[in-house]
């Protein structure tokens, strides 16, 4: 996993997505899941062209199990934008870059 990924547990998901200053973009995932393995290098890849600007994060749904539900993950992978510890938006499913980035820049301007 790349340096700026943070892997976030049911324990410090509070501190490390819901009062971080930095927008984060969480992804959750299970080792399992196909398009969670297709998605992360786009998901590595915008971890590194946002620097400082967000924050990409993973919560494995078969280890913390608490997170998901309280989110109300039904599938995988899905990512949530949270922003000053609420969820701004919302994407399920492996999408293409240019996708993901139109959401991101609805939320980071």
């Amino acid at each position: 996993m790349a340096d700026n990924i943070v892997t976030v547990t049911d324990s410090s998901f509070e501190q490390d997505v819901l009062k971080s200053d930095l927008p984060v973009l969480v992804d959750f995932w299970a080792e399992w899941c196909g398009p969670c393995k297709m998605i992360a290098p786009t998901l590595e890849a915008i971890a590194r062209d946002y620097t400082g600007k967000l924050r990409v994060a993973k919560v494995n749904v078969d280890e913390n199990m608490a997170t998901p539900e309280r989110y109300g993950v039904r599938g995988i992978p899905t990512l949530l934008l949270i922003k000053n510890g609420q969820v701004k938006d919302q994407i399920v499913g492996n999408y293409p870059r240019d996708h993901i980035e139109r959401v991101l820049q609805r939320h980071l301007g």
